[in-house]
């Protein structure tokens, strides 16, 4: 009975403790509540420290960028910037990009972003984006600083310190590569200046040669300009469709006359490949077809011009074919564009132009030009 009554008495005197604990808790927490709200800030003054938080992580260049991007690449532009007619923009090379692979396709071309037709007559330049554009800012590849984007290119050609650059005697063998403000400090420790002549030699031999090759193709055009029997023709070539079950794109001009014979001009994307929107790469080659029936041989020299019609951009490039009555195709070559992009703004036109020059040549002067 007393072990009983001792542990009812502790029980009692324990729950005593812990209420009275609890209350001095309460009203501790109750007084600091209290004095929070006293001293607490303003909901203007919240709102404000809040919003400075927020334009901390999401600057306004950073907002930009979002709005301002193109729909397909989501990169802000470089250059031209185009819209459809609901207001979604892309950049030139995305545009012509969407514009080639629903020729290749043989689609109508859709804005990616709302799916209305887009095309060259539909689709307007937006000059107010691109203002835009250019003043955001942009990182520099070498320093990582950042400037408006209308003057990072300078920027990078010529005022970074830390662009990269050669030795200046790179001519002679040196294959140092480094920032520019390195470049004197190398360039005092340099070894190649002490190379032995023969050495130097050697390395020189590579750059003669390919000077050599430049200097023999700009000699031969100079040299196939100077004949009497050439002739020009400005070609056009419009789109096609193969009559297969894959309905492939293809290019062919009209027939146009050159030596008292009838001719065309056909082309091709990618060497007639399965489908080319699969490809990021792409390229044209093409092959003069000589239409009539000649009664010799032609053996001639032809070059792919740009013209004065058209805007292509080629590098020039000389080929040689015999033509015969059993041999009347030359084979398919390259046609010389630049790049892709290019590739893709021809195949976003309706039609490409240039400029054929054919140069009809003897046997004697063909062995002298091989």
């Amino acid at each position: 009975v007393l072990a009983c009554d001792a542990y009812y008495n502790s029980s009692a005197m324990s729950e005593a403790e812990a209420a009275t604990s609890s209350g001095e808790t309460t009203s501790d927490i109750v007084e600091n509540v209290d004095k929070q709200e006293e001293f607490a800030e303003p909901d203007a003054k919240k709102r404000k420290i809040a919003s400075k938080s927020d334009d901390k992580k999401y600057k306004l260049e950073d907002r930009l960028g979002g709005i301002l991007c193109c729909a397909v690449c989501l990169d802000l532009p470089r250059a031209a910037v185009y819209q459809c007619s609901n207001g979604h923009l892309m950049c030139a090379g995305c545009f012509t990009h969407v514009l080639a692979d629903a020729r290749l396709r043989d689609e109508m071309a859709t804005c990616p972003s709302c799916r209305v037709e887009i095309s060259k007559t539909s689709a307007t330049r937006n000059l107010a984006v691109e203002n835009a554009v250019s003043e955001l800012p942009s990182e520099c590849q070498f320093c990582n600083k950042q400037f408006p984007r209308n003057s990072l290119e300078r920027h990078e050609e010529s005022e970074c310190e830390e662009r990269i650059s050669g030795c200046k005697y790179s001519r002679i063998g040196c294959p140092w590569r480094g920032p520019v403000h390195e470049r004197n400090v190398h360039e005092g420790e340099c070894v190649h200046p002490n190379r032995s002549g023969a050495e130097v030699m050697e390395t020189l031999k590579v750059l003669d040669q390919q000077l050599v090759e430049e200097r023999k193709l700009y000699d031969t055009i100079f040299d196939l300009l100077g004949y009497d029997k050439i002739t020009f023709n400005d070609v056009q070539l419009k789109p096609y469709r193969t009559d297969e079950f894959v309905h492939r794109l293809f290019y062919e001009s009209s027939r146009f006359s050159a030596f008292n014979n009838q001719w065309v001009v056909k082309a091709r994307i990618n060497n007639s490949q399965k489908d080319p929107t699969q490809s990021s790469e792409r390229d044209m080659t093409y092959q003069l077809i000589l239409k009539s029936k000649s009664p010799t041989p032609l053996s001639l020299c032809y070059i792919v011009l740009k013209g004065p019609v058209g805007d292509i951009k080629v590098k020039p490039r000389i080929h040689e074919f015999d033509f015969t009555e059993q041999s009347n195709e030359s084979p398919y070559v390259t046609l010389p564009l630049p790049d892709t992009a290019e590739c893709n703004r021809l195949l976003a036109a309706k039609t490409i132009n240039f400029r054929l020059v054919e140069k009809r040549i003897s046997n004697y002067k063909a062995t002298i030009l091989n």
